[in-house]
C-alpha cells in the first residue's frame, strides 16, 4: 500500500469516526423532514449528551477548566501535533475563519484538545500553535484526562504503530458549542469554507 493511499484510507476513517456520534441526528433530522443546514442542533436529545465539564492543562502550564469556556460560544478539536494532514489543515481553516469573522471572531473560543498526551506537553503546544491564531487554546492533560473528556464528546481516537513509532487516529469532527456549553453542531473536516463560515457566523449570532 502506497502512503498517499494508507493517509486517504485514515482520513476516511477519521470522518467516519467523526461521525459515529453524529448518526442519531442525522436519523432524527430525516425522520421530520428537515434538512441538516436548517435546525439547531441543540434542540435534539441527543445534544445534551455531547459536551460536559472538564479540567485539564494549557499549553502556558496552568490549569484549565470548562467553565472558563462559558459565556462564550466556542468549538473544539480534538489532534495531535504529529498529525500529518488533518489536524494542521484543520487548525488552519480555524485561523482563517476567525479572521474572517473580523470583530465578531473574538466573540467565541476555539480549543485544540491533544489526544496524544504522551507527547504533547504544554510548551510543546504552544510552539506548534505558534503556528496559527493566537486565540486558539491548545489542552492537553493525563491520559485518563484527556480519555474522559473526549468520552464527553462522543470523540474517538486510537494508538496506530508505524515504523517509526505510532501515529493517532482520531475523530476529524470540529464540535461548535454554545455559550452555555451545550452542543450547537459541527463542521466536517475540509467542509467548504462558506459552510464553515456560516456556521460560525450563526454560532456567534446565538450566543
Amino acid at each position: 500500500m502506497s502512503a498517499g493511499t494508507s493517509s486517504t484510507l485514515k482520513i476516511i476513517r477519521w470522518v467516519a469516526w467523526g461521525a459515529v456520534g453524529l448518526v442519531a441526528i442525522v436519523a432524527g433530522l430525516v425522520a421530520i423532514g428537515i434538512k441538516p443546514g436548517q435546525f439547531d442542533a441543540s434542540k435534539l436529545p441527543l445534544a445534551a449528551s455531547i459536551g460536559g465539564p472538564f479540567t485539564l492543562t494549557a499549553q502556558d502550564g496552568s490549569r484549565f477548566s470548562s467553565n472558563n469556556l462559558l459565556g462564550k460560544p466556542f468549538a473544539v478539536f480534538f489532534g495531535f501535533t504529529n498529525c500529518p494532514d488533518v489536524c494542521p489543515t484543520t487548525l488552519l481553516e480555524m485561523t482563517n475563519r476567525l479572521a474572517e469573522l473580523g470583530a465578531d471572531g473574538n466573540k467565541m473560543r476555539v480549543v485544540f484538545i491533544t489526544v496524544d498526551p504522551e507527547k504533547d506537553t504544554p510548551s510543546f503546544l504552544k510552539t506548534y500553535l505558534d503556528n496559527f491564531d493566537k486565540r486558539i487554546i491548545g489542552l492537553t492533560g493525563s491520559p485518563a484526562e484527556i480519555a474522559d473528556v473526549a468520552k464527553k464528546y462522543r470523540a474517538v481516537y486510537q494508538k496506530v504503530p508505524t515504523k517509526e513509532g505510532y501515529t493517532m487516529d482520531h475523530t476529524a469532527t470540529v464540535y461548535l458549542m454554545n455559550a452555555k456549553g451545550q452542543f450547537s453542531g459541527t463542521i466536517a473536516y475540509q467542509e467548504a469554507p462558506e459552510t464553515q463560515r456560516s456556521k460560525l457566523k450563526r454560532l456567534v449570532a446565538g450566543s
